[in-house]
């Protein structure tokens, strides 16, 4: 690297700075910071004399503004030696995010007295930038930087989403201090104050209020107490139950994970949990004690539990030997033999929990001083404490990380969400969304019914968008997938899967054919749209594979009215397919209402074995997508459907569900997937020759089971013929329409055959057993005449 005292300012050759590879908490060098620039976002950074700044087009094609200004907000261009050919976009616009991001932007920039109007900007790459291209410059004096990745909003039939940008800086003086920078404040506190490792603090709190326990440095444990303010008062002690709180939230055992809710032994709430970005902590287990060290032969060490005692000696609560206590950031396990074990935590530097007083409480927080075992990752650090008024209202949300290295996610609200949660508040997690499980009004079996005799409507937003395009994207998909890709016109879907070179199946999805050299990969993970821009990139093939998972949203119309639904609010233009055209697999761009309507696309397909549509918008569009289906449905009784609905019809059609049916040590023989292999033709693509071998010799296959009686079998119970395990259930449901307890189950090839007799373990699986009987699958429709209808 130039030395800083002889640098010049100006653009560095690309990869002067190596892309990092986050494996640890340490995985970014003294000096170095990382900071993500959404698209169509932007961030506010201040460099210092020396310092390098380089920017990354992760997945190509994306365009980005860098614009340059003095400690005094004056534009300063020539800091990097170069002269600006365009105009920063309008900033202060962009979409507020759930993390409050586009307000932490705009307070940066009046901090700086900085007007983002007009400004002189450098445009870094272009339309045909590769994946993974970079731009590194150094200053020789001291500036404030914005980088933004601009774009709008993306046409259904168009494959330009504005993609993410990463900033990594190098500073040219490291300090001695090892600090960790914390995470920007979620709003104006009331106060915040540090717990230094090995001690405790107590504060109190009022009920609404907000208290934030953030792990400085990372794989740091902070137990916390919290009791009642007013019983105090009273000279009653009303603290943080743990048997009250797991037998109210129907958990037997201390567990990994929070509860939603934390309750005093009067079954009173005391405080709920707002946000996690860890994912990872214990349940009441005892604070560290003094018995604990001693019996390990560190007598005197310093323990949480008399931390805490001497924390509250103000007031009138009597010691203990050892605190039950929210262990967060605590990673703790129970083995099979309910024996709790540990190891180092997962929380990162400016990892946090946000939870909510749910009346007043004295709350106390430690930064536990364990350095003999994992615990604190053998390095015991701070922990960080802000209190927020109770007139803030946050998001509600865990992290959710695409992969393990990759920056952390809130969970989302999709666009339609306004709509679904006017009609229930029982919502899940779902692969960084919130999605609704079931509609109240009507019930799950209602909304079961209306899909599969008149019509439903479902949100399923979260599916991952990936736009694969440039004159290598068929040769691309062709060697990723298990179908053949060659064989698509425009306009036509295709079911498949990914599979790994062991034949293991990574995803399935499905592929969109939008024109010769363009495609659209519709998936469940992230990582199967990182799989295929890693296989270009070893391949050296001209494509590019964008993410559009924000850009594009979607509604699945389902049941046997759903044709009539869709016919009605419809408009296509003449050079495209009418709804009444569309055939199985295929889809047809047009417009709600008519011309001047609002921009969709309509594809027929669906998961739920009946006739249906799915219908892609911009999620700017969805509220007037939804209310316009809605209305339309209003004639034909429709109703909302859930993911509780959802998994019953799925099962009775035999459709698979990743995590359930297929994992990586799974092959599409094994998932029922079989049909999606295309192994008689001679196009490769990889997992191939695995595949030939696995066909060739099976050992398990997915078969359907009838079950005996009244009790449903679950994902996980044992399959057995006698004493000897056979088969595991992947998947069950007691079947509305069938009126029988059906499962799917992934079997030993010599007891696949329709009519084998079996039984479902349950408990230890031998104690009780359900007799079961295999049967061809799908249960319902077993010909798919309904959806082909």
């Amino acid at each position: 690297m130039t030395p800083v005292d002889t640098a010049l300012p100006g653009r560095r050759e690309p990869g002067s700075i190596p892309v990092d590879r986050l494996t640890g908490l340490l995985a970014l060098p003294p000096g170095t910071e990382r900071y993500p620039v959404k698209g169509g976002g932007a961030i506010v950074v201040a460099l210092s004399a020396g310092d390098e700044i380089t920017i990354t087009d992760i997945e190509g094609r994306q365009k980005c503004e860098l614009a340059v200004f003095d400690r005094q907000g004056r534009e300063d261009p020539a800091a990097i030696g170069e002269r600006p050919d365009t105009v920063l976009s309008a900033l202060a616009d962009f979409p507020e995010s759930g993390d409050g991001s586009s307000r932490r932007f705009v307070a940066a920039l009046a901090e700086y007295g900085i007007h983002p109007d007009n400004v002189p900007a450098v445009q870094l790459f272009a339309d045909e930038t590769p994946a993974g291209a970079s731009e590194s410059f150094i200053f020789q004096r001291d500036v404030i930087c914005i980088v933004a990745a601009p774009g709008g909003a993306m046409q259904v039939h168009a494959q330009d989403p504005p993609t993410d940008l990463r900033v990594l800086i190098r500073r040219s003086r490291i300090t001695e201090s090892a600090e960790h920078p914390l995470p920007p404040p979620l709003a104006d506190t009331r106060f915040e104050f540090r717990v230094a490792n090995s001690t405790s603090e107590a504060y109190e709190v009022r009920a609404g209020e907000y208290i934030q326990v953030i792990d400085v440095a990372g794989r740091q444990c902070s137990d916390l107490l919290a009791f009642d303010a007013l019983e105090l008062q009273h000279g009653q002690e009303c603290g943080l139950d743990a048997t009250t709180t797991r037998t109210l939230m129907a958990s037997a055992y201390p567990r990994p994970g929070l509860f939603s809710k934390l309750f005093d032994h009067r079954m009173q709430p005391m405080l709920e949990i707002v946000r996690d970005t860890v994912g990872r902590h214990d349940t009441f287990a005892l604070a560290c004690t003094a018995k604990y060290y001693e019996d390990l032969g560190y007598p005197g060490h310093v323990n949480c539990s008399e931390n805490f005692n001497q924390s509250l000696s103000p007031y009138t609560i009597a010691p203990r030997k050892g605190w039950p206590a929210l262990n967060l950031f605590y990673n703790t396990r129970i083995d099979c033999d309910n024996v709790l074990y540990m190891d180092e935590p997962w929380s990162r530097p400016g990892d946090y929990v946000l939870l909510r007083a749910m009346t007043d409480l004295v709350c106390l927080s430690s930064a536990c001083p364990d350095d003999i075992d994992p615990a604190n990752g053998w390095n015991p650090t701070d922990i960080h404490v802000r209190i927020y008024p109770s007139t803030n209202s946050f998001s509600r949300g865990v992290v959710y990380r695409m992969t393990p290295d990759a920056d952390p996610q809130l969970t989302k609200e999709t666009a339609f969400h306004t709509r679904t949660s006017a009609l229930t508040r029982s919502f899940v997690e779902y692969r960084g969304y919130w999605l609704p499980t079931c509609f109240p009004g009507e019930g799950t079996i209602a909304e079961y019914y209306a899909c599969r005799e008149r019509a439903a409507v479902m949100d399923l937003s979260p599916l991952r968008k990936f736009e694969v395009l440039g004159p290598d994207a068929e040769v691309l998909l062709q060697s990723a997938v298990t179908r053949n890709v060659r064989r698509l016109s425009p306009g036509q879907i295709v079911y498949t899967a990914m599979c790994s070179k062991t034949g293991g199946l990574i995803d399935d999805g499905t592929i969109f054919r939008l024109e010769q050299n363009n495609f659209r990969w519709v998936c469940g993970c992230d990582t199967a749209g990182l799989r295929l821009r890693e296989l270009a990139q070893e391949r050296n093939l001209r494509v590019w594979v964008k993410s559009s998972t924000d850009q594009l949203h979607n509604l699945a119309v389902q049941g046997p009215r759903s044709r009539e639904i869709l016919k009605k609010i419809l408009w296509t233009p003449p050079g495209r397919p009418s709804l009444e055209e569309l055939t199985w697999f295929r889809f047809t761009v047009g417009r709600t209402g008519d011309m001047n309507g609002t921009p969709v696309l309509v594809s027929r397909t669906g998961y739920t074995g009946e006739l249906g549509y799915e219908v892609w918008c911009h999620p700017k569009d969805a509220l007037v997508v939804w209310d316009t289906v809605w209305e339309a449905g209003r004639e034909f009784e429709m109703l909302p459907l859930g993911l509780d609905a959802l998994d019953i019809l799925r099962i009775e059609s035999g459709l698979i569900f990743a995590g359930y049916e297929f994992d990586d040590q799974t092959d599409p023989f094994e998932a029922g997937i079989g049909f999606a292999v295309a192994l008689k033709n001679d196009e490769d693509f990889i997992g191939r020759e695995a595949l030939l071998k696995r066909k060739t010799h099976p050992q398990r296959t997915l078969v359907g089971l009838e079950l005996a009686g009244h009790e449903p079998a679950v994902h996980g119970d044992c399959v057995h013929d006698g004493r000897l395990q056979v088969g595991v259930i992947t998947s069950g449901t007691r079947s509305p329409i069938l009126k029988k307890n059906i499962a799917l189950c992934r079997m030993a090839v010599e007891y696949a055959d329709p009519g084998t007799r079996v039984e479902v373990g349950k408990l230890d699986g031998h104690q009780k057993r359900i007799a079961a009987t295999v049967v061809p699958f799908p249960f319902y429709d077993p010909e798919k005449k309904r959806p082909r209808s």
